[in-house]
């Protein structure tokens, strides 16, 4: 009777055993191709596949990524012994591929930005510096007229005058000294006077107001030959054209 009773027994817990092993297994296939992507969990070899991002699109972390391989295909295996599946190393290459390609869009889209910039503040250096330069040009161009009128009174004076009567030698002096001085002080500000003559016309630097014969002019034709005003240029650049007469072509 107690034999009968512990056979009884000892099937019953086999019998529970071997019912709870099948539904483990079931439940391990059945997690297996959730993560895989196969929806028969009595297949015998399912068509593994990983994705090492997460339902959000993120990225997982390799540890993370290690963890759910794991879990997925070899649970009961201790740590030590895993090996991660060919299917979980190809997953691996092709997110390296891609963040090699990401990287080098990334890298490409960087040093145009910084090369961007970089134009955009040389841009901004060069105004800036530009503003400080001609900031002055309207006061320039006004001091110019009196230049002129200094060298209108140097030149009104001759020689005879000027050795007959010293009053006159001296006033003389002292406007040339004033218009040399002031001559000085343009062109240590960058304003240098344009006297072009002999030089081949520019209609950027130069005014043409009249035509000189071809017999009468000492230059070949297209040339200055005459110069009415004298031009200036600040820091290269005309703020006042010359006003000349340009010798005329045959």
């Amino acid at each position: 009777m107690a034999s009968r009773t512990l056979a009884r027994l000892g099937c019953s817990v086999s019998k529970g055993l071997l019912q709870s092993s099948v539904r483990s297994q079931r439940a391990a296939q059945v997690a297996l191709s959730a993560r895989n992507g196969s929806t028969s969990p009595n297949s015998e070899n399912p068509q593994q596949s990983f994705s090492i991002k997460n339902g959000d699109g993120k990225r997982l972390p390799s540890s993370d990524f290690y963890a759910v391989v794991k879990e997925a295909v070899a649970k009961d295996v201790p740590e030590e012994e895993f090996v991660l599946p060919k299917e979980a190393f190809g997953v691996i290459g092709a997110e390296y591929d891609a963040l090699r390609e990401e990287n080098a869009d990334l890298l490409d889209k960087y040093r145009r930005a910084l090369a961007d910039t970089e134009n955009v503040r040389r841009r901004g250096q060069k105004q800036v510096e530009d503003t400080k330069i001609f900031a002055i040009q309207g006061f320039c161009k006004d001091l110019l007229e009196v230049a002129d009128i200094l060298d209108m009174a140097v030149q009104a004076v001759n020689e005879k005058q000027i050795e007959e009567n010293p009053q006159v030698k001296s006033l003389h002096e002292g406007v040339a000294m004033t218009k040399t001085v002031l001559l000085k002080t343009f062109a240590k500000h960058g304003l240098v006077p344009i006297n072009p003559v002999g030089e081949k016309f520019d209609p950027n630097k130069h005014d043409a107001l009249f035509e000189v014969p071809a017999e009468m002019a000492k230059v070949e034709p297209g040339h200055v030959a005459q110069v009415m005003k004298i031009g200036y240029s600040l820091r290269e650049r005309t703020i006042r054209p010359a006003n000349v007469g340009v010798a005329k072509g045959n």
